[in-house]
């Protein structure tokens, strides 16, 4: 029996990213999954603050060079790698020199949010999804971590949804304790319409604050997974009350198990 394709992608791992919720989950969770006999593919975007000669990250030329237009503007797509050893496991990293140099991950030193947070959250769902379009490699599930994510799930079931290699992919979104407070920039429908999405099917982002953008997630999900112990309020309820598939938060110790048995109950 061919072994199930699970894609994680996540908005920081460790030890590439300092250690977080989420960067412990992404770190650990796709090692204890391909443990259990699953393949994987695991990606994060390569933020500046990623130490490339220590981490031995490399571009993978084969994979690079393409072009993806955000708002009337042309952004190379770089593809780079490294290795965990002890887990065995590769991590893929999404670069662009406009949307990935800047030191910090989505704010400047003063805790003021990035104004291009909307234009590089679409850079890397797009540059994701095209690098898993050209390692021709068809993913029975796709697991989000974090709000950097959540324009994915859309991506897949609205553009991507007649590539066969997308064509059975089920999406699972984890919501995190991760709010931004200053809502993305306005244009943002505008510029995933440029896509060929029409603009009602994203009209949610018309506010396009952190908690619509998690139910725009959330809409597009098959299934869904309380990541923090404590998460928003109004997403948690959203997320219970959508009809999809839900898992509630889960203990350190025995989550690897509790997200595999409901990657099972997902497909």
């Amino acid at each position: 029996m061919e072994k199930k394709k699970v894609l994680f992608i996540s908005q920081e791992i460790t030890p590439y990213l300092p250690e977080s919720e989420i960067s412990q989950i992404s770190r650990h969770l796709p090692q204890g999954i391909q443990e259990r006999g699953r393949e994987i593919r695991t990606f994060m975007p390569r933020y500046g603050s990623v130490n490339e000669r220590r981490n031995q990250l490399h571009e993978v030329i084969r994979l690079s060079g393409m072009n993806l237009v955000i708002n009337d503007t042309d952004h190379p797509l770089i593809i780079k790698v490294a290795s965990i050893q002890a887990a065995r496991m590769q991590v893929y990293f999404i670069d662009n020199e406009d949307y990935f140099h800047r030191k910090a991950k989505f704010g400047d030193s003063k805790g003021k949010e990035f104004e291009d947070n909307d234009e590089r959250a679409i850079f890397f769902a797009r540059g994701v999804l095209e690098t898993v379009i050209k390692l021709r490699w068809a993913p029975d599930l796709i697991h989000c971590h974090g709000w950097f994510t959540g324009l994915v799930p859309m991506f897949i079931k609205k553009v991507y949804k007649d590539n066969p290699l997308f064509a059975n992919s089920k999406v699972v979104y984890s919501a995190y304790n991760d709010a931004f407070k200053t809502p993305l920039n306005s244009q943002i429908i505008s510029k995933i319409a440029e896509d060929g999405i029409p603009k009602e099917d994203i009209s949610v982002l018309s506010d396009p604050t952190f908690v619509n953008l998690s139910k725009l997630a959330v809409d597009y999900s098959d299934a869904t997974i309380k990541g923090s112990e404590s998460i928003n309020e109004e997403v948690e309820n959203y997320m219970k009350q959508s009809g999809k598939l839900f898992l509630d938060h889960q203990p350190t110790d025995t989550y690897i198990d509790a997200y595999s048995e409901f990657y099972d109950k997902i497909l």
